[in-house]
């Protein structure tokens, strides 16, 4: 099974949970049916809004810079700059 099969599987069934339970097909109290049932997608939303800012933020944080990198990537401005002034561009 591919990921985007896994992904597609997930969603159909916490989609089906879901409505089953926003039309009452499941049984719950009162005050689960009316008052928490219909705010699980914007919970859900939320969360993963969240998620994602922590991952964005922990990748940030722990994101490694090697000296290595630092000069391949000087080489590479250097280069680009080199080609220009062939072509007649002023890049300083």
């Amino acid at each position: 099974m591919t990921r985007a099969t896994q992904t597609i599987s997930a969603g159909l069934l916490l989609s089906s949970l879901y409505l089953s339970l926003y039309l009452n097909l499941i049984p719950l109290s009162e005050t689960m049916q009316m008052e928490i049932i219909p705010i699980l997608p914007l919970w859900a939303l939320v969360s993963f809004g969240a998620y994602l800012l922590f991952s964005l933020g922990w990748g940030i944080l722990t994101f490694k810079d090697t000296q290595e990198a630092y000069a391949e990537l000087m080489q590479e401005i250097d280069q680009a700059k080199a080609e220009l002034r062939v072509k007649g561009v002023s890049v300083d």
